[in-house]
This record gives structure tokens, C-alpha cells and sequence, in this order.
């Protein structure tokens, strides 16, 4: 035996024996021992379709669902079915987000697809005497409700529907069958190619090509390299990378294992943040239950292919969202920016070749493979491809993930998905991408949400933040918020970022207490600019975007607030006064 390998011929029998399915190495006359293949994975993908029963009661413990006591919701469940005996027909089923969280706790009953929201654990057993023609005392859901059925779930078509913490349901659901497919039909070009293809561009705010991104790693001599899930997500409101890894973490994954193939990679890295406790707990079982299923490790697929998967986890410093930051804190450094060039691409993770994308990124390279790069490209516009994941928050009637194919309107997310402000009340304006991002006016609503439409509005898509603001919002204090964040998060390395945006908040906090004056409005401006031109990374070039935003759509709301010219001794002079 060398390396793990039987001579088919000579050993044939032993390795049967070792190993049933005699698993042949692809390209080769050999057996590789102890390793998945295609029939083992079709094997438990039946088993555990074979396992189900007739009616499967999901309910969602997704974080947000969780802190609105479903954890209670599904013991009650559980408990009904056993009082009720129903045990060999009802199967009670934890999943993960189900999207409409301003709902919740929320529970579906497959396949008659009944929907029930803000379930509490007194609803359980009407629940489950509704199987049976009972009536249920918990709220009555619409699963038709244009919240749901405006998305396009691609990223998140596993979510809500499988257990995140058993591979034997993503596996079910297809999964890792992509993985296979790459490592047993197609070359690394092939891979890389494939992606290209499909207009994917980085879901992290950037929007930069993933398949050019792909293919400047690849080009690298031999040698070390790596990849690197950016999993810091740290925008106000912005949720969506913590669902996708709390509900489908298998997807990142295997993502991100298609990916070191196409590069040359055998090693990975998650850099998530301390505060995601239940997304790094699904992690961690995730690379366990991969590692044990030869999904992940050494010799994948019988394939040659090694890969290993880490997680680092950060102490919530919004900076190490920033690609050279980032790679500072895994290598147990200072999470500070580093100038570019040279970039990551050349030498990243310990000066090697490196990888870096986000999790939403990595989540649709699996669907990409199944179902080809030019599927893909059907979605969208011409020049932003396929979906994207928002956090839908704010003062709007329905919050929640949703996922829409790029190129929907504003007004069809907020007014039409989101139902707009409660109450009646009106809506304002929209923030999106987060600190880094900027505001929207109402007038603008029927502006297609693509990469280069919200560009030109002065506000950037950002990881998928999209909070909604009423007539009743100040969006001086909006830049004010965002202004304070984006000073306290200044790691300090750079001027214009460490002392520009104290500078900022100051002048914008004379405005908001009515103590400013034209001069300083002015100052403000030009301060936004100088510290955008001048910052070392994305976050002081980024951090004037709301304030610039809002000086222009919403001046007025600026001007109000400087100090009032009044007469006095016949001569017209600033009041002091507030």
C-alpha cells in the first residue's frame, strides 16, 4: 500500500473489503480507500428522503425567531405530537430563517404549506390538533403575501426548509453535488470560466467580477494560497451573511471548497465575528459533520483534492470588514489596513496568493455550477447579474431577508414587499449599504436596484443593508448616527479617518443643537471630501457618504436647523440662542 492506495488488480479484493464500494480515483487505476463517491452521496440523500414523514412541522430557530421564543414554540410542538401520539406521522423540524422575521416566531406545515406567525408555545397543541380538522388558535400566516412571493430564493432557497445543523437534509436538498461535478468533469479553467460566465460580482458592497477575481488568483505560480470567507458583517441592520450561515452553512462550504479547486487553494478561512454566536456554532458542527462525511480534508471525492476549513473568530472591530485588516487579524496581528498594491490576489494570508469574498458570494457558486453560468446570467440586468440578499428594516410594515432578482425598483421592494411605513404614515427615504452607503429620496424609488443605478445616485448596494425611513425621520441625525459609527470604528492609522470624522461628527452635532452656521455647513462639505480623497481604506473613504447624501437631497433639513438671522437695533444679526 502507498499513500493511502490499492493496485486495483492486485489488491481488488482487499480493498472491498476494507472499503465495500471499491471507490476508483478518477483518471487513475487505483482505489482510494475510505473516500466519499458520487453513489455513497446518492445513498444518503435517499436515506434521508426515505426517513421523512408524511407532515413536517419547520419551525424557524434562526436568531431572530429565536430571541422571539420559538426555541419554547418547538418543544411545545414536540411535545404535542407525543401527547397526541401522532409520532409516525408528524416529524417537528428546526430550520432556519424564514425570511419574514418581523413575523415571528414562525412555523410551516409541509406539504399543506400552512403558514402561522408570532406562534407562542400556548399555540402548540392547537397546532397540532389542526392536522387532525381541529382549529388552530395561532395566527394564520399568507403564504402568498408579496413579502414571499416576490423573491427568487437562490441564495437562500435552502433556508427555512432544512436543519442547518444535519448534512444528511442539505445533501438531500443536492448538496455537494456541485463539488463533485467540478472535481470529477471540469478543470480549474473550466471552473473559473464558468463563473465568468455568470456576471457573478462580489456581494460584499464592492462588486468587483468574481470570475476576473477568481482567475488573478489562479494565475499565481504554484504554491500556497488560500481563501477566505468574509463573514464580518458589521452594518447597522444588516443581517443577511449571519442568516445564510446560521440557516445553510454547508452552502458557504461547499462554495468555498469550489473555489480552492479553481485556484489552487487547500486551505480556508471563515473571519467571523464574535458576535454571531449561533451562525459559529452551525459553522463548527458544519466542518465537523464535512470532515466526517470526506466532504471536506484530505483526497476529496477520491479526487487529489485537499481542502481544510478554519474559523477565526473577530472582536467586532467594523475596520476588519477591510480585506487587508481582516487578513492581519487571522495571522493574530492588529486588524489595521495595509496600502494597496500589492493586493490580495498576489499576496494575501501570510504573503500568499489569497482569495478574499464574502459569504453571499461563495453561497451562490454551488446553484452556478448545477445549473450552468449562463442560467445565471438570465437573471438581472445587463450588467449585474443574478439576486441579491437584503436586510429589510426600518419604519416599513414588513422586516425581514429577502431576495430579489437585481433590477427590482425601490418601490417594489418597499412599497409593494415591505408594505410600506405603518400606520399610513409616509415614507421618506431609504438607506442603503450601511455607514458606508447613503440616502434616497422617495422621488427616487422607481430606480432599479443594480450596482451601477444606486452609484449614480450617490449611495452604494453595500452588503445588503436597506433600512427605510418615514416623514417623521431627521436625516441630520441619520448622518449624525452614521458619522459617530464610523468615528468610533476609525482604527487610527490614517489622519484624514482618525481625526476627519471627530471633525465631521462635531460639526454635525453643532448642527443638530441648532448652533451652526452657513460657514460651517460649508466646512462640512469640504471636509466630507478631503477626508474621502485622502483615507488609507475603504472606511474613511466611505464614512462622508451619508453626510454627503443627505446635504444633497435633504439640505433643507440642514438649513432649518442653522442659527436664525434676526433684526435687532435695525440691524440684522445671527441669534445666539436655541
Amino acid at each position: 500500500m502507498f499513500n493511502g492506495f490499492l493496485d486495483r488488480d492486485r489488491y481488488k479484493n482487499v480493498a472491498i473489503k476494507i472499503h465495500p464500494l471499491g471507490k476508483p480515483i478518477v483518471g487513475h487505476n487505483c482505489v482510494k480507500v475510505n473516500s466519499m463517491d458520487i453513489t455513497e452521496l446518492h445513498e444518503i440523500a435517499k436515506q434521508e428522503r426515505d426517513r421523512r414523514k408524511p407532515t413536517q412541522i419547520r419551525c424557524c430557530t434562526a436568531a431572530g425567531c429565536l430571541s422571539s421564543g420559538s426555541a419554547a414554540v418547538r418543544d411545545g410542538l414536540e411535545a404535542a405530537v407525543q401527547q397526541t401520539g401522532m409520532e409516525a406521522e408528524v416529524k417537528v423540524c428546526s430550520v432556519g430563517c424564514m425570511r419574514f422575521c418581523g413575523r415571528g416566531p414562525l412555523v410551516e406545515v409541509d406539504p399543506s404549506g400552512t403558514l402561522y406567525e408570532q406562534v407562542t408555545p400556548d399555540d402548540a397543541p392547537s397546532i397540532i390538533a389542526a392536522l387532525k380538522g381541529g382549529t388552530a388558535t395561532a395566527t394564520k400566516g399568507d403564504p402568498n403575501h408579496p413579502f414571499l412571493t416576490r423573491q427568487m430564493p437562490i441564495v437562500l432557497e435552502n433556508s427555512g426548509k432544512i436543519d442547518p445543523e444535519r448534512i444528511e437534509e442539505y445533501i438531500a436538498a443536492g448538496g455537494y453535488e456541485p463539488l463533485y461535478q467540478v472535481l470529477t468533469e471540469m478543470t480549474p479553467t473550466e471552473v473559473i470560466e464558468e463563473v465568468t460566465k455568470s456576471g457573478l460580482r462580489g456581494r460584499g458592497g464592492g462588486g468587483y467580477p468574481t470570475g476576473l477575481k477568481w482567475a488573478t488568483v489562479a494565475k499565481m505560480p504554484p504554491g500556497q494560497k488560500y481563501v477566505i470567507c468574509n463573514a464580518d458583517e458589521g452594518d447597522p441592520g444588516a443581517f443577511m451573511d449571519r442568516s445564510v450561515l446560521e440557516s445553510d452553512p454547508h452552502r458557504v462550504l461547499e462554495g468555498m471548497a469550489i473555489a480552492g479547486y479553481a485556484i489552487g487553494a487547500d486551505r480556508g478561512f471563515i473571519y467571523i465575528r464574535a458576535e454571531y454566536p449561533l451562525a459559529i456554532k452551525h459553522l463548527q458542527k458544519a466542518i465537523q459533520q464535512a470532515k466526517k462525511y470526506e466532504l471536506l480534508g484530505s483526497q476529496i471525492f477520491g479526487s487529489g483534492f485537499d481542502f481544510k476549513v478554519d474559523i477565526r473568530i473577530g472582536a467586532g472591530a467594523f475596520v476588519c470588514g477591510e480585506e487587508t485588516a481582516l487578513m492581519h487579524s487571522i495571522q493574530g496581528e492588529r486588524g489595521i489596513p495595509r496600502p494597496r498594491p500589492p493586493y490580495p490576489a498576489e499576496s494575501g494570508l501570510w504573503g500568499c496568493p489569497t482569495l478574499i469574498n464574502n459569504v453571499e458570494t461563495y453561497a451562490n457558486i454551488a446553484p452556478i455550477i448545477r445549473n450552468g453560468g449562463d442560467w445565471y446570467a438570465s437573471i438581472g440586468t445587463e450588467k449585474s447579474k443574478g439576486t441579491k440578499v437584503f436586510a429589510l428594516t426600518g419604519k416599513i410594515e414588513n422586516t425581514g431577508l429577502i431576495e430579489v432578482p437585481m433590477g427590482t425598483t425601490l418601490r417594489q421592494i418597499v412599497e409593494e414587499m415591505g408594505g410600506g411605513v405603518p400606520d399610513g404614515g409616509k415614507v421618506k427615504g431609504v438607506q442603503t449599504g450601511g455607514p458606508s452607503g447613503g440616502c434616497i429620496p422617495a422621488e427616487f424609488f422607481d430606480t432599479p436596484v443594480d450596482y451601477e443605478s444606486l452609484q449614480k445616485l450617490g449611495t452604494m448596494m453595500g452588503s445588503g443593508g436597506m433600512i427605510v425611513m418615514d416623514d417623521e425621520t431627521s436625516m441630520v441625525e441619520i448622518a449624525q448616527f452614521y458619522m459617530e459609527f464610523c468615528r468610533d470604528e476609525s482604527c487610527g492609522k490614517c489622519i484624514p479617518c482618525r481625526a476627519g470624522t471627530v471633525q465631521l461628527h462635531a460639526l454635525l452635532n453643532k448642527i443638530a443643537n441648532r448652533q451652526a452656521t452657513q460657514k460651517d455647513l460649508e466646512q462640512l462639505e469640504a471636509l466630507c471630501y478631503m477626508v474621502k480623497e485622502m483615507s488609507l481604506c475603504g472606511l474613511g473613504q466611505t464614512a462622508p457618504n451619508p453626510v454627503l447624501s443627505t446635504l444633497k437631497y435633504f439640505k433643507q433639513e440642514y438649513l432649518d436647523l442653522l442659527q436664525s438671522p434676526v433684526e435687532h437695533n435695525g440691524k440684522v444679526t445671527v441669534s445666539q440662542s436655541l
